[in-house]
């Protein structure tokens, strides 16, 4: 398996970083981004107000482990894409060229945006101003933009997304007046010309940024289009209202085969559109002011996890939904996607269980499906994932390419997409507080935890927090607040479900007990280097999954057994290589562990949370549990059969088998069969 590592020059430099928060003379800011210290956007009337909301982006600066992953990030495909794959490419249709002119321009853009502006990478920043500078002067005079090529909608709406956030980290005074132009026209031809396939069923994703201009400029003809979208796009809520998707779908019961898979049943099952499709009702609450609608969110994932959901927080799609066997997978675009609306739909309704959700999927699906290095992904993972090659099962609609770790695996949208995870999570991690009936005043939100230090103002004084944390691989996160003088606000601090007997101290002083599955509120007058230590309990736990099968978690990790991995190259890509692997040993064991009491059959051991957490060789915490092989479990055309219904009885000799963080077993076992005790 190739490694590109990040260096341990780079490592020291960011743990230094880390070091810096708890030597800071009083009263003294970290430097700050230009625009870190601007103000909160919040929803212009009549828009509804939001719980918490975003800080501006610039705002927040990942260190330690987090800025790692960025930095492996930006050295690998995200980094080097335009350098080896075509699509996005000098000759891409977004760069006037006579290539790929469609999604994947857009869908790289992105990405590549917050991760140049995050890292302050001169390199990255010249690659992604290409395509903007050719978007801006080549808008058309009645206001559309992009390839002459397609009038699709679908595309544009990518490209709003990329503009959006270069203004925020630029305040590049071209973009409002080039997006205000864009939507007029656009409200202009929707009438004549309306969604279709992708866009009618990501309309959501347009009405984002619709609700962006409009909270910057007041045009009252951005609720007319937003009404408008909202009218011509699918009907998500009603969808899950009455759920009917609750089967493995097959490619004969969507007619895949008719209307190249664009009839409206393909889309409506279609794993990338249900990910977007999640943050549907709490933006759409903002026009509608409807309650149900803001937590229709809650339906959508009640209703995936019942029916498709998996043990790594994701439900499956390969590529339409597909069940409740952790042998089926989940497309990465779909990963990525769903990380983007639950970081919206937690902003808008406050809810910390979204938080808990965003978590789980971000510590373990999304780095499960990347190779260390990340110049290789898969299209499709599994929990129950015991080998990667040519075959055609597990999947419902995909090809035999589908999990194989490469450039592009079975079609290139996640190749384009998938750098948006990393980046759009740095930007989510704190949150502002401010709604009315919540806080008298602007307050800060630990939304969700990684090492970072943030910028910005309460009432009117300059604020740095670091956060200094080994999480989600140890439980201890550490606090360092800075204003540039006293100054009172409230601290939102998010307890996961999970964290019952959670900790908190200021200054060393206990404070009272927190409840878990709430953010603990604390107000008081913050002075120049009051510390804030937060003690997660990481107790192991069992959850319960297809056939009564157990998951062990631990935190926000889910713990997998990782199969001896062989890997063979099945060719050259350019500048990557596409990787078949093969299992060296194995795989098919069922636990024998207490359900009742897990932390009395499970020995933890941690170590240091170094520059590559995610890794196999580096892994910080691993548990060892008792375990039997259970013959009867195989593996038919390259994928586990479904796991057998617990509880299971062995005769084979029980062993002590080695479970490590999910993301860091590239081949694994997540879903397993529970011994009769």
């Amino acid at each position: 398996m190739p490694d590109n590592s990040s260096t341990r020059r780079r490592f020291l430099k960011q743990s230094s970083l880390l070091g810096l928060a708890s030597t800071l003379p009083a009263g003294r800011l970290l430097v700050a981004a230009a625009n870190s210290r601007a103000a909160v956007i919040k929803n212009r009337a009549p828009l509804a107000p939001s719980a918490f909301y975003a800080l501006p982006l610039g705002s927040i600066k990942p260190m330690g482990w987090l800025e790692g992953q960025l930095q492996i990030q930006a050295k690998s495909l995200s980094g080097h894409l335009d350098e080896t794959w075509p699509d996005v490419g000098p000759n891409s249709g977004w760069l006037g060229g006579a290539g790929e002119s469609w999604e994947r321009g857009p869908y790289w853009l992105d990405g590549l945006v917050p991760l140049a502006w995050l890292l302050d990478d001169p390199h990255l920043k010249a690659k992604a101003q290409k395509f903007i500078e050719w978007t801006l002067a080549r808008q058309a005079p009645s206001g559309m933009i992009g390839p002459a090529t397609n009038d699709d909608w679908w595309p544009r709406i990518v490209m709003l997304k990329a503009l959006t956030q270069y203004q925020e980290f630029t305040q590049d005074p071209r973009i409002l007046p080039f997006i205000d132009k864009y939507f007029r026209y656009q409200l202009s031809q929707l009438p004549g010309r309306p969604l279709r396939d992708w866009g009618k069923f990501r309309w959501q994703d347009a009405l984002l940024s619709v609700l962006w201009l409009y909270n910057r400029t007041g045009s009252a003809y951005l609720l007319d289009l937003a009404r408008l979208l909202r009218k011509q796009g699918y009907d998500w809520m009603a969808q899950y209202a009455k759920f009917q998707y609750t089967e493995r779908i097959t490619a004969e019961f969507i007619k895949l085969d008719e209307d190249n898979g664009l009839k409206d049943l393909a889309l409506a099952t279609h794993g990338v559109n249900n990910g977007m499709a999640v943050k549907t009702g709490p933006v759409w609450s903002m026009v509608s002011a409807d309650d149900a609608d803001r937590r229709a969110v809650l339906t959508m994932i009640g209703e995936l996890d019942k029916y498709h959901g998996l043990p790594n927080g994701m439900f499956s799609c390969d590529e339409h939904l597909a069940g409740l066997d952790p042998s089926q997978g989940s497309e990465l675009c779909t990963v990525v996607e769903y990380m983007f609306s639950l970081e919206h739909a937690l902003a808008i309704l406050g809810d910390p269980t979204l938080g808990d959700r965003l978590e789980r999927l971000a510590f373990n699906a999304l780095p499960g499906t990347l190779t260390d290095d990340m110049w290789a992904h898969q299209y499709n993972q599994e929990p129950n994932q015991v080998e990667c090659s040519l075959h055609r099962k597990p999947w419902t609609t995909d090809g035999p390419e589908s999990n194989l770790f490469g450039l592009e695996p079975n079609f290139g949208c996640c190749t384009a997409n998938f750098h948006q995870g990393w980046p759009k999570f740095a930007n989510s991690l704190f949150l502002l507080s401010g709604a009315p009936g919540i806080d008298s005043h602007d307050g800060l939100v630990a939304a969700v935890y990684a090492p970072c230090a943030v910028h910005t103002v309460l009432r009117g004084t300059a604020v740095d927090v670091v956060e200094e944390t080994g999480y989600p691989f140890n439980g201890t996160v550490r606090l360092f607040v800075n204003p540039a003088a006293p100054v009172s606000f409230p601290l939102h601090l998010r307890i996961p479900a999970w964290a019952a007997e959670t900790v908190i101290t200021i200054n060393g002083q206990a404070q009272p007990s927190p409840q878990a599955g709430a953010f603990a509120r604390i107000e008081r007058t913050w002075k120049a280097g009051d510390r804030v230590e937060i003690h997660f309990p990481m107790r192991p736990r069992v959850s319960r999954w297809f056939h009564d099968s157990v998951a062990i978690e631990r935190g926000p990790l889910v713990f997998s057994y990782g199969i001896g991995e062989s890997w063979v190259k099945l060719r050259d890509c350019g500048m990557t290589a596409d990787w078949q692997v093969f299992p060296a040993n194995a795989w098919n064991y069922a636990l024998n562990i207490d359900a009742v009491a897990p932390e009395k059959s499970i020995a933890i051991s941690e170590a240091e949370t170094g520059e590559a957490p995610f890794t196999r060789a580096h892994t910080p915490v691993s548990l060892k549990v008792k375990a039997r092989k259970l013959t009867a479990w195989r593996a038919e055309d390259g994928a586990a059969n479904p796991v057998p219904q617990s509880p299971v009885v062995s005769e084979n000799a029980e062993e002590t088998i080695t479970l490590i963080p999910y993301a860091a077993a590239k081949l694994r076992i997540t879903a397993f069969p529970r011994c009769q005790s």
